[in-house]
């Protein structure tokens, strides 16, 4: 297979810088030939052989073939190629599959064969991201509590503890495509009452530019609560897009820790402050 793929591609090459226009090779005549007991190479070779030779010198002897005659054995070789077997079962595996397979089929019949391939592989392509999306939804969580969700030690659990509910950890991991945006923005407005905001990054190898947004409006909103905001784990890429948006400009440096240990501490310590500076100003009130 590899080998005819590979000539198919030289040829190709030689056909353009010949300046003929470069083709693929024909669905319908290698069914035939399969269908035909059609097994090696010597297949396709001698179907080429013939088709040369009908162009080159047997033309005058094909050209009196009805085109009526044509037409019924590419009707019958394309009644031939369909999998129907494939298409009485397709809506049992899915409906979304099943409305992109027929789809492609009225497509090609009553439209355009490049129009349908376009159409079902965007189709499928929106499905998939989708699914995706979905999926990786889930590795988005607001915790301010201890549970399962996401794997800590001992003493982050500890720390989170103390905390009381006043830090709120924004745990991400997986790539960040823009499907997840609105996971991220629904993630974060579910817990309002918090002093310390931790996004940890840490597991997150790819930051798409929508879900960077999402994450810059989620600091952003934190700050202009008044709310302290730590990044944890953001290296390489992922930081380079976070200081393109500007949200470098927006934390401390000394916020922009590199362990999610030390910034549940630094969280907390930030938590006392702020309840200490109460107490003083509840004891100067009295």
């Amino acid at each position: 297979m590899y080998p005819i793929i590979f000539g198919q591609g030289i040829a190709n090459l030689i056909t353009g810088l010949c300046g003929g226009i470069a083709g693929s090779g024909a669905t319908t005549a290698t069914v035939v030939s399969i269908q035909a007991g059609g097994r090696t190479a010597l297949a396709g070779i001698s179907r080429a052989l013939v088709l040369m030779i009908v162009v080159l010198w047997a033309a005058p002897l094909t050209s009196g073939i009805p085109l009526a005659v044509l037409a019924g054995i590419v009707l019958k070789v394309g009644i031939n190629i369909i999998d129907w077997g494939f298409l009485r079962r397709v809506h049992k595996i899915s409906w979304k599959a099943a409305g992109i397979v027929y789809s492609v089929v009225l497509l090609t019949v009553f439209v355009d064969l490049m129009v349908a391939v376009g159409v079902g592989v965007f189709i499928a392509n929106i499905l998939t991201i989708e699914r995706l999306a979905e999926f990786q939804s889930q590795a988005v969580k607001a915790i301010t509590d201890v549970d399962d969700q996401i794997v800590m030690t001992e003493e982050e659990k500890r720390i989170l503890d103390l905390a009381n509910g006043r830090v709120l950890l924004f745990h991400l991991s997986g790539p960040m495509i823009f499907g997840v945006a609105k996971a991220i923005s629904r993630e974060h407005t579910a817990i309002e009452h918090y002093d310390v905001l931790i996004v940890d990054l840490s597991e997150v190898p790819i930051l798409g530019v929508t879900s960077s947004l999402a994450i810059e409006n989620a600091i952003q909103e934190a700050i202009d609560g008044g709310r302290a905001v730590i990044v944890v784990g953001a290296t390489g890429k992922v930081k380079r897009r976070l200081e393109k948006l500007g949200i470098a400009g927006l934390i401390p440096g000394n916020y922009w820790m590199g362990d999610r240990l030390t910034a549940l501490k630094e969280g907390f310590a930030i938590v006392q402050q702020k309840e200490n500076a109460m107490a003083v100003t509840e004891g100067s009130a009295y």
